[in-house]
């Protein structure tokens, strides 16, 4: 949910081909998220789908720690406490999960995610008003992640840098697990709307991030070979990956959603534009849960 719009993605996987996207929309947002959820419920038979909700920059934390022993209940609420000197909103009402990475030599590790009640109770309260059923809540790191793994190849690392309408992300994964996240602080709207001198600025102040992220990422993962960062294009921002081609030691590739999905249903994805803006609600349609029985 943007602030002027939604957007809708439908993704079907099937066995022995690629997963299918069959809705792929951007709708204008009404006067709150209850209304939007509200009018399109009907038209979108939205009540007949499992919902996922993806979060926005700012609007939890994610934060690696250690890995607690135990249950995850007891985990999560341990996790809490120890970290709430560590954000800036009250732990005891706010939403906790964790997630594990793959571990390594050193002590087992976790992503934490923290979002204040101030977030995620409108959000649920959303959907329920609107009666339309959400199975889960997920993260731009976590859809960034999905799309990720279409492209890796098996016992190698992957770097992968999108740019949105919030900020830059840039992630390491390996097998389909989280390892690194990285905060690139430009939007894709700064790159979209700068000058020639603005734009080669920002070029270089994203190039020295990345490869300085690749640096700490071979030190702390030394066993763990990197093929090559995947960049999403920007609509209207040329040079990008020639830059980055040019000032990086790793190779650089465009994310072609197009070699790893089937949007033969949906044309309009075929435009640029519309890929850019509906990449992130991609990524949130393909996570992958088994049904609970």
């Amino acid at each position: 949910m943007r602030d002027g719009r939604v957007d809708f993605v439908h993704l079907r996987r099937e066995s022995g081909r690629k997963p299918v996207i069959s809705l792929a929309d951007s709708i204008e947002k009404g006067a709150d998220d209850t209304a939007s959820l509200s009018a399109l419920r009907r038209p979108m038979r939205l009540d007949r789908y499992r919902c996922t909700a993806l979060l926005r920059h700012g609007q939890y934390q994610l934060i690696q720690t250690d890995a607690v022993a135990g249950a995850p209940d007891e985990a999560r609420e341990v996790v809490r406490w120890k970290l709430k000197d560590q954000v800036d909103f009250p732990v005891e009402t706010a939403a906790v999960d964790l997630l594990p990475i793959p571990p390594d030599s050193r002590s087992p590790q976790v992503f934490a995610v923290l979002s204040p009640e101030s977030i995620m109770a409108p959000l649920v309260q959303a959907f329920q008003a609107a009666k339309v059923p959400l199975a889960a809540i997920d993260l731009p790191e976590i859809s960034q992640r999905n799309l990720a793994a279409l492209f890796e190849e098996e016992g190698r690392g992957l770097a992968t840098l999108i740019f949105d309408e919030d900020e830059g992300l840039l992630t390491f994964t390996l097998n389909g697990e989280l390892l690194v996240v990285r905060h690139v602080e430009i939007t894709a709207r700064q790159l979209m709307t700068a000058d020639d001198d603005r734009r080669g600025m920002l070029f270089e102040r994203i190039a020295l991030d990345v490869q300085r992220s690749l640096d700490n990422f071979d030190r702390s993962y030394s066993a763990i070979p990197i093929t090559h960062l995947l960049v999403a294009p920007i609509p209207g921002v040329d040079g990008f990956l020639g830059y980055l081609r040019a000032n990086l030691t790793l190779p650089v590739n465009p994310l072609d959603i197009s070699s790893v999905l089937d949007f033969g249903a949906v044309p309009a994805l075929l435009d640029p534009l519309r890929q850019f803006q509906c990449l992130r609600a991609i990524g949130a349609a393909l996570r992958d849960e088994p049904l609970a029985p």
